[in-house]
């Protein structure tokens, strides 16, 4: 419950309507919603209240019957010994197989989802940014990744604007 106790009303004023897209950030095309869903780990992330403190963290996709996507997040924090999860859920903002989508754990309130790089081959990991660049996340497939992946994230974030000097970096054991 933490987690939807945290996303109050600054972040209810931050999210309603914003699902405006950072400058220079693009959504990949040839995004297939099938093929992303599941379980993902978070792997990096820029901090924001409703995700503070926590480690072991993880996003699970789902298609809803409305056509929409079911999301929920799941992280472990530790000061209070117990699991914090949020349930909300995301619909596309243009085409399907673009990765730009507004997401909700609030009513009528969506903020951007845009994946703007995603590993084609298998879906292994993708970055992703909100409606501006304080919100920045790398997920992956599994709770590790390769340095080369963490490198390119850092440096594509960076070029982007996003301060990549303040990422944290998630325990995932």
């Amino acid at each position: 419950m933490k987690l939807i106790k945290q996303l109050s009303l600054p972040l209810l004023l931050l999210l309603s309507g914003c699902t405006g897209v950072p400058t220079g950030v693009e959504p990949v095309g040839n995004f297939d919603v099938n093929r992303y869903l599941g379980k993902w780990y978070e792997i990096a992330r820029l901090d924001h209240s409703f995700e503070r403190g926590l480690s072991r963290v993880t996003a699970e996709y789902s298609l809803r019957d409305d056509g929409g996507i079911k999301v929920v997040n799941r992280g472990f924090s530790s000061s209070e010994n117990e699991w914090d999860e949020a349930e909300g859920k995301a619909y596309f903002v243009g085409p399907e197989n673009e990765g730009f989508l507004k997401v909700s754990f609030f009513g009528p309130f969506y903020g951007s989802y845009i994946v703007f790089e995603l590993e084609q081959e298998d879906y292994q990991y993708s970055f992703i940014s909100g409606p501006d660049t304080s919100y920045l996340w790398l997920l992956s497939r599994t709770p590790t990744v390769g340095d080369d992946i963490i490198q390119r994230f850092e440096t594509k974030a960076s070029a982007l604007g996003f301060d990549t000097t303040s990422l944290i970096y998630v325990e995932q054991d």
